[in-house]
């Protein structure tokens, strides 16, 4: 693979004038898998607790561990990619996560839906994190930007309606239902993949699948400054928005006394918020040089998170306390995509690793996020608010340091291999 790819797609790769709609839905669908992987069930909580005798914060757990195990996958498939192809590892990942799928339906306790949840989080990553390398594989600047934003603008409404989806049909059947919901929605996806997808990344451009190469690309990926401050920056940022999705089932019955319909009064307008974000990065790509466009995007992170606490100290009720939430998904749909596509061009022969290395970052603390920190701070609106702040704080101080250390004289070029320089 060469270290910029050529203007017009490689021979067999569906071209953006001929396919743009079908490749970005297709893109779009892998990216919701994690959505309505995670969101889908949170309507089911509460009949899960029953049938399992379970508490709020076991409950919790189905959650976390699907996203550790999520994470700690990621850190392979993005380099197995690059020896193997995208779509194999891809289509792979897929079946796997239909067969954890079906077992999750099928558990008869506790402790074996947990296990399904894990192997859900290990094989969901293949799509998930290879489909941002199949995006950067395709096109480079500007346009690949616009793409990401398209399907930040598809991806964005999975977790408005997937516990929507939930709510609907636990109307009609009980929660292993909504299993086998995602199980169909999976196998769809891997459908899609085999016959819209094209393999973005050929024979001749693959490396070998060795121990010592996959450490090695990791490693380098892993050491990179810039890198490490890119991928804090954006699980962090990221955080401020997603503490609200993981906590949902405690936002929106423990807190707003909601009912398991109602979960879309909180993401409706969260997602609102990310859909306009991303039609922002899509307008403004290439016409706003990026780093100015996210010095102003955590500008309004903070306005937004100063916003939601305000609201929740002084009228912590409907609807009122989802306009700073709202407010968030603006700046995410703005940031994610740059910031994404700005770690991916660090590394041009290395995208894979350096698609996981983003997605482990991010992960983990998610997993952290769902499993830990989620119970001990949403014990009312204001101290969750309070916590979301707070991460969009250490969002903007990692950017700022990202920003001053980069226009130094000493990073003004990366102190590593050529292979590892930005485009």
């Amino acid at each position: 693979m060469t270290s910029n790819p050529p203007k017009t797609p490689r021979a067999g790769i569906v071209t953006p004038t001929r396919a743009t709609l079908l490749l970005t839905t297709t893109l779009a669908s892998l990216a919701m898998i994690g959505p309505f992987t995670i969101d889908t069930i949170f309507p089911g909580f509460e009949a899960i607790g029953r049938d399992f005798d379970a508490d709020t914060a076991a409950l919790q757990q189905i959650t976390s561990v699907y996203l550790l195990s999520f994470a700690v996958m990621s850190i392979f498939h993005g380099p197995i990619s690059d020896a193997l192809g995208r779509k194999p590892v891809m289509i792979g990942g897929l079946l796997g996560y239909v067969v954890a799928s079906v077992v999750c339906a099928l558990a008869p306790s506790l402790t074996v839906l947990l296990v399904a949840r894990a192997a859900q989080g290990l094989f969901a990553g293949a799509a998930t994190i290879v489909s941002r390398a199949v995006i950067r594989d395709l096109f480079s600047g500007a346009e690949a930007q616009r793409l990401m934003a398209r399907v930040m603008m598809i991806f964005a409404v999975a977790p408005a309606i997937a516990p929507v989806i939930g709510g609907e049909i636990l109307r009609f059947g009980p929660w292993h239902w909504v299993f086998w919901f995602v199980a169909g929605y999976g196998l769809l996806a891997a459908l899609l993949t085999a016959t819209v997808l094209p393999e973005t990344l050929p024979p001749e451009d693959r490396r070998p699948l060795r121990v010592g190469t996959v450490v090695e690309g990791l490693w380098r990926v892993a050491r990179s400054g810039r890198f490490e401050r890119l991928a804090f920056c954006s699980a962090f940022t990221f955080a401020s928005y997603f503490l609200y999705v993981v906590a949902a089932p405690i936002v929106v019955v423990d807190l707003l006394g909601k009912g398991e319909q109602d979960f879309w009064m909180l993401f409706v307008p969260m997602i609102g918020g990310m859909v306009i974000g991303s039609m922002l990065t899509n307008r403004l790509a290439g016409r706003v040089d990026t780093d100015r466009m996210l010095d102003v995007v955590m500008v309004g992170l903070l306005v937004a998170a100063g916003l939601n606490v305000g609201l929740a100290a002084l009228v912590p009720s409907l609807p009122w306390v989802v306009l700073g939430p709202a407010a968030t998904g603006i700046a995410i749909g703005v940031a994610f995509p740059v910031l994404q596509l700005a770690m991916l061009d660090l590394f041009p022969h290395d995208r894979g690793s350096a698609a996981s290395m983003a997605s482990f970052a991010t992960l983990v603390f998610n997993a952290l996020l769902a499993g830990a920190i989620v119970p001990l701070v949403t014990g009312s609106l204001l101290t969750t608010a309070l916590t979301s702040a707070g991460f969009a704080v250490l969002g903007a101080l990692l950017w700022a340091w990202h920003r001053r250390a980069t226009a130094a004289p000493a990073e003004a070029v990366p102190a590593v291999e050529p292979t590892t320089r930005t485009q």
